[in-house]
Parts: structure tokens; sequence; C-alpha cells
């Protein structure tokens, strides 16, 4: 009885060993990335956004041209042209703001507006609007009217919104700020 114990206690040990060998023997093995080709990798991807980000520029001026639009340019790259000063208080972070307004892209293709989808709502720096808007707004008193070209990474980056705005879009907004409040 004695050597029956025995002899199914190693067969267990070899069992769970040749178990443990397959188990850690079938996992994939994961890739370390070294430190020069992680380096390398960055360097191409920033490349490749510095050229995206000319290009964009490029057509951006293009189309201010057409229209002989004086436009400011800010240091993210949001192009903007106040064309109505407005008498208000100067637009700060945390008030809630309401726009009437329309979005195009840069080919003319209408996207959204205020006239069909009502007025634009949202607190000033807590987000859910486009970076670009809410810089844009910054630059506004309550009344103020004006124009704002939004390349891709102030507007819907890489991916467009899903809906009306294509990846990496060029979007151009006209809004009015109607009110503004705590």
């Amino acid at each position: 009885m004695m050597n029956l114990l025995t002899m199914m206690s190693k067969y267990s040990i070899i069992y769970f060993v040749f178990l443990f060998l397959i188990i850690t023997g079938c996992r994939k093995q994961e890739k370390t990335v070294s430190e020069e080709e992680f380096r390398k990798t960055k360097e191409a991807l920033v490349g490749a956004n510095r050229i995206l980000v000319k290009k964009d520029a490029e057509k951006i001026k293009a189309y201010i041209k057409r229209r002989n639009w004086e436009m400011q340019e800010t240091a993210s790259g949001l192009w903007y042209m106040i064309t109505d000063e407005g008498h208000g208080n100067n637009i700060t972070q945390g008030k809630q703001v309401t726009l009437n307004y329309s979005l195009e892209l840069l080919d003319g293709t209408h996207c959204y507006s205020s006239d069909s989808l009502g007025m634009k709502q949202f607190r000033v720096g807590q987000g859910g609007v486009e970076s670009g808007l809410e810089e844009g707004i910054l630059l506004l008193k309550e009344g103020s009217k004006a124009h704002f070209i939004m390349p891709p990474h102030l507007a819907h980056g890489l991916p467009g919104d899903g809906n009306r705005i294509p990846a990496r879009s060029v979007i151009i907004y006209e809004v009015e700020v109607v009110n503004m409040e705590d």
C-alpha cells in the first residue's frame, strides 16, 4: 500500500511539473522594446506628425487667402478672427456659455449648426467640446462674433467625430456668444 502511495505521489509531481512546463511554454513571449527602438519609432512618429501639421497649416492659409480674411494664429495653431467685439464681459474659465454656431469643413461641407441642433452650451474649461473652441471662446466677450479655424489636433483629431466630420479634418466655426453666466 505504501509503495502505491509513493508511486502515485511521484506521478502527481511529474504530472504537475509537466503541466507547468506546458503552460509556461505555450505562453506568448512578450517582446521587450529596446530604448533605441523606442527612440527611433518616436522620432519617426514625430517627423510624420510635423509633416501633417505643416500640410494642414498650408491648407488653412490657402483657405484664409481665398476669402481675404485677416486672421491671427495662436501658439497652439488656432486661427481666429473676431468680426464683432461684443459689449459684455470677457469670457473666463468656469463660466457657462451659450453659442449660436455653424460648423463646416474647409471644402464648404456644412456639418452642424445651432439652426438645426439648437444652441451649444458648455462650461468653459471642463471639456466636452473641441479644445480649439474652448481656446477661441476665451478670446471673446459676451455678444462677440468670430470665426475659428481649427486644425485636426484642436478639433476631432485622427478619428473625426464618427458622424459628419471625417478623420483628420480641419473645421471652421462661426460663433456668436449669446450668453455667459456662472
